[in-house]
């Protein structure tokens, strides 16, 4: 009995434990954030229902939210470094909740535009932001564990928002937006009150990303990133299309089979953070990338919602192993004045990938299945082995 007692904790402790209070206060934010993350996800059905454009004008509403986005990450890069970790996140925050009720209350086709490009201007200032503080809060052995956890509140907020979203959209679509606004608040108040200031007193010399891209370890890594990213943004842009116009899922067989993925996420993740954290993070990665890579290529063959369920196991295997990874490579690349240019770079990588995912996909998928899925299993092939080429740089650093 004595010995149970003492396991449970020591295990507790081994997951959760050891990582300073500002951290958990982000984490907080963070899960209250993509708790009340609900306007994304809804917003081509809120632009043709409830503002009655066409699939091509929700199209380039759409497009000019990924204008902005990709502008995002760089520009919250550099005030980061120069305006302060905590000031740029509350700000970026308060910018989200003001953009979501601007879009809300849009009924023109120009205010929609203008908002759009405003939210994708601002909705990601948070993330090299937050991606800095955990490099500068967190010692170098526990980042791949704080990252991880980061990952784990991010999806388990977002699982939540998203069965709560579709259920509030029945009742409003402005609902969305205005809890999608208060839960940024909260998040910008949170951070402003329980999280110092870690910037670095030194002053860097440069203005931009100059410094950054003279990094040829980091701009590699970058390149692997994007590929990461393009295997991931097919969950979003390809998989659903594929699914339903390709092997004929229903609409709810697609969410049923994807609930997968959060679950796994969820339940898992958490319990393995630790364990990989304490890997070399260079092979880790690799790793992750060449599962992802081959549950993506085994979508070829799925035919039925089990089989598709199947390969998302496969793939989210993978996610699970690269959870937290990533951040912490940046994090040994950047000198710490400059972690929040090298991660807007890093997050750069994720905006480019959103748009280059349904340009790339969607002509292969009309070629076949095995275009795309075989396409994007070699990149995850090609990213492992970049990966597995950068490893000794990075564990130089």
């Amino acid at each position: 009995m004595s010995s149970a007692t003492v396991e449970k904790p020591s295990f507790l402790r081994s997951q959760i434990g050891g990582l300073p209070r500002p951290f958990w206060a982000l984490w907080g934010g963070t899960l209250v954030n993509r708790l009340g993350t609900m306007v994304m996800p809804f917003t081509g059905v809120y632009l043709t229902q409830s503002r009655g454009l066409s699939l091509t004008g929700a199209g380039l509403v759409m497009g000019v939210f990924g204008a902005g986005s990709l502008l995002s990450q760089l520009l919250a890069g550099v005030l980061t470094d120069r305006v302060g970790r905590r000031a740029t996140l509350s700000g970026g925050m308060l910018a989200t909740a003001a953009a979501m009720l601007a879009l809300g209350y849009s009924t023109s086709v120009p205010a929609i535009l203008a908002s759009m490009f405003v939210l994708g201007l601002v909705i990601d200032v948070y993330r090299p932001a937050s991606n800095a503080l955990v490099a500068d809060l967190v010692s170098p052995a526990e980042r791949p564990r704080a990252y991880g956890l980061l990952f784990w509140g991010i999806n388990l907020g977002y699982s939540v928002g998203m069965t709560a979203g579709g259920w509030l959209a029945g009742h409003g679509f402005i609902w969305l937006f205005w809890i999608d606004a208060l839960s940024s608040v909260a998040f910008a108040v949170l951070v402003w009150r329980a999280v110092p200031e870690t910037r670095p007193a030194e002053r860097e010399s440069g203005g931009g990303f100059g410094v950054v891209l003279r990094d040829r370890v980091m701009v590699a890594f970058t390149l692997v990133t994007l590929g990461h990213a393009l295997l991931y943004s097919q969950t979003m842009t390809m998989l659903p299309v594929a699914m339903t116009k390709v092997v004929k899922l229903t609409p709810a067989q697609f969410g049923l089979a994807m609930a997968l993925n959060g679950v796994l996420i969820v339940v898992v993740q958490p319990l393995v953070s630790g364990w990989l954290g304490r890997r070399d993070a260079s092979r880790t990665f690799a790793l992750g990338l060449a599962v992802i890579g081959l549950g993506f290529a085994l979508t070829t063959f799925v035919t039925s919602t089990f089989w598709l369920a199947v390969t998302i196991a496969v793939w989210t295997a993978g996610e699970i192993v690269t959870a937290g990874i990533a951040g912490s490579i940046v994090a040994t690349l950047a000198p710490a004045e400059l972690r929040g240019r090298y991660s807007g770079l890093f997050g750069f990588a994720w905006s480019v990938a959103a748009v280059l995912a349904p340009l790339l996909g969607g002509p292969l998928l009309d070629v076949g299945m095995g275009a795309l899925w075989f396409t994007m299993g070699g990149v995850g092939l090609v990213s492992a082995a970049g990966m597995l080429v950068l490893g000794p740089a990075i564990r130089r650093r």
